[in-house]
């Protein structure tokens, strides 16, 4: 009854729709809603997302500065109440968005070839090459701090500072190895404090499921834009590398799984370069290989500090799920960085080759 309720605020005669659960996502719930037109229906985890009127407010200016630089973009931006609200509200900040479905469009949950990840890499690069001159200052925030190293390895050390011997005892060699690579943070660090990489706008989560695809697999446009605020392209790469390259993913106990898929690297670079054209910097173009190492090592300090702090983030099944999930991660990591200098070989001849065919 609660749903039919929203869907009157859209002026939907609810005996004409069905509502069905739909998709993958662990944050917001989402429905499809299906009749004479067909919808997405999405509630907003107030949890995470503390301040919908900040997700509704980016949404609403992308959508407008994209319509008049780019019109023939697709632009998934939420519909309108009846009373032309952003979001539909019932029960006291409960908040709830209405989205036309893109008939005959497809995602997918994982990656099964070079094309795919091809595809979402030229997704990615696109979506933010055609914001690049989107005045940033206008974006807020909606999850501040969000893939900031340096904070999620002060929030380690401090888990580390209050978790029992116990677990200390246990995660002692998880520990260790966070420390092992701990010059991916200086790395970080040194990026930021001396503004080596541009601001940018950035989605912030590159999983596969967020990229719409057609019949035949082409990409059409990114989705769920959340997550959608200033950031470095270091996010949006990184995850992709992180997500995309390894069959196995984060929740993989068996870690002779996880192996590099380097053609699928390739397949992201080029995607991600052949976007975003001469808008990537030499900066950014150097460090393509490093934000692969910043995304996972991140990954592992947030599994890693949420099992020292009693899994109080991520939601567990079995015991020490957290645990094995940073494991899992050190595993990838301790791969992906094995297989770096063939990355950086790669990209310096990609690169070569694509600058001799344009001069």
């Amino acid at each position: 009854m609660m749903l039919d309720q929203i869907l009157e605020l859209y002026g939907l005669n609810t005996n004409n729709y069905h509502i069905k659960s739909f998709g993958t996502g662990l944050i917001n719930h989402t429905w499809k809603v299906s009749g004479p037109e067909n919808y997405i229906l999405q509630r907003i985890n107030p949890y995470v997302f503390k301040n919908p009127e900040a997700i509704a407010e980016n949404m609403a200016l992308l959508a407008e500065y994209l319509k008049h630089t780019a019109p023939n973009y697709l632009f998934v931006a939420p519909i309108p109440t009846l009373k032309g609200e952003r979001m539909a509200e019932i029960n006291h900040k409960e908040y709830y968005r209405l989205f036309p479905f893109i008939d005959n469009s497809v995602t997918i949950t994982e990656i099964t070839n070079q094309q795919e990840a091809f595809e979402a890499a030229q997704q990615f690069g696109k979506f933010t090459y055609l914001l690049r001159d989107f005045k940033l200052e206008k974006l807020h925030y909606t999850l501040p701090q969000f893939h900031d190293l340096k904070l999620r390895f002060d929030q380690f050390k401090e888990a580390c500072s209050t978790a029992g011997a116990d677990k200390l005892a246990i995660a002692a060699t998880a520990i260790n190895d966070i420390y092992k690579y701990q010059g991916i943070l200086f790395t970080y660090m040194q990026l930021i404090d001396h503004q080596q990489l541009p601001l940018r706008v950035i989605h912030h989560d590159t999983k596969i499921s967020n990229v719409l695809f057609d019949q035949h697999h082409n990409g059409l446009c990114v989705i769920d834009l959340d997550t959608v605020m200033p950031g470095y392209f270091l996010s949006d790469v990184g995850d992709m590398l992180r997500t995309y390259l390894s069959p196995a993913n984060e929740e993989e106990r068996d870690f002779s799984k996880i192996q590099i898929n380097e053609e699928c690297f390739y397949a992201i670079y080029k995607g991600y370069v052949s976007a975003m054209g001469t808008a990537l910097t030499p900066a950014e173009k150097e460090y393509f290989t490093y934000s692969g190492q910043y995304m996972i090592y991140m990954q592992v300090l947030r599994f890693l500090t949420d099992f020292l702090n009693d899994d109080i983030y991520y939601h567990t099944t079995y015991p020490l799920q957290n645990l094995v999930r940073a494991q899992n991660q050190l595993k990838l990591l301790e791969q992906f960085t094995r297989s770096e200098n063939r990355f950086k070989k790669f990209i310096e001849y990609f690169s070569f080759k694509h600058d001799n065919i344009v001069n």
